[in-house]
């Protein structure tokens, strides 16, 4: 496998265990199977979709295949679109400088010390990298599907399956990452009513000009936020990576 696919050869939990560990969502343990797990997410037309697919016949000789120029190309296309993300969480404007895709927004947007500490900005730049995350992705799965179906029946039948689960499963995952900034927007109060709570007690007068300095609460939110992306990024691209893992291995059947 290239480089270009090993950062996201992650556990597609590490998004729960980041949210968990600020304290911003719980990760209880399953007794389930996956099996189980997944025949709940999967509604009867989905379920039959998936068994009429993995139960179809994918050829009855033996088929080798090497690795095509179509896998190069998409590998290079997955770098290229993995990169670009990664930058566009990295690259704030504002914390890190840079020409940012997306803005993170400044304190000091609000004449007042209330309204610059509404989380609502903030929310608005999260759902910006969700859309451009969609955007990116989405089409390249396709191309990946297209790409392996043409090499085999054995391909083609994987390129399939993973069609079914897509439509099966991305309304489910769509709402469970809408929930992201929810859970993201506890963290910041949490954050917020901490700092509020020291500088009453040192008897200090707020700024929204320190927020941002090293240490300051709202850096350390954006920080975590810019973490939870990152762990966003990594699960959204597991898909592909697993679909361009297939297209770049020889595969016998």
């Amino acid at each position: 496998m290239t480089q270009g696919l090993s950062r996201t050869h992650s556990h597609s939990a590490r998004l729960i265990r980041v949210l968990a560990d600020l304290a911003v969502a719980e990760a209880p343990e399953s007794r389930q199977s996956f099996a189980d797990r997944l025949g709940l997410w999967l509604d009867f037309t989905d379920a039959i979709a998936l068994f009429a697919v993995i139960n179809s016949a994918a050829g009855s000789e033996p088929v080798r295949v090497a690795p095509s120029t179509a896998g190069r190309a998409l590998r290079d296309d997955f770098t290229r679109v993995r990169t670009g993300l990664e930058e566009s969480i990295a690259i704030d404007g504002l914390l890190t400088p840079g020409k940012a895709r997306v803005k993170l927004p400044r304190p000091d947007w609000h004449p007042s010390i209330e309204g610059a500490a509404d989380f609502l900005p903030y929310q608005r730049y999260y759902l910006a990298h969700q859309r451009d995350m969609g955007a990116a992705i989405t089409p390249l799965r396709a191309s990946a599907r297209a790409a392996l179906a043409a090499l085999s029946p054995a391909h083609k039948q994987l390129a399939q399956v993973d069609g079914v689960m897509e439509q099966a499963l991305g309304p489910r995952e769509r709402n469970l990452l809408t929930s992201v900034p929810v859970a993201l927007a506890r963290h910041f109060e949490r954050l917020h009513q901490a700092h509020r709570a020291a500088r009453a007690e040192a008897g200090e007068a707020d700024s929204p000009d320190q927020w941002l300095q090293p240490g300051g609460w709202l850096a350390t939110f954006c920080k975590d936020m810019k973490t939870i992306l990152q762990a966003e990024l990594d699960l959204r691209l597991q898909p592909v990576a697993g679909l361009l893992e297939a297209l770049g291995n020889e595969v016998t059947k």
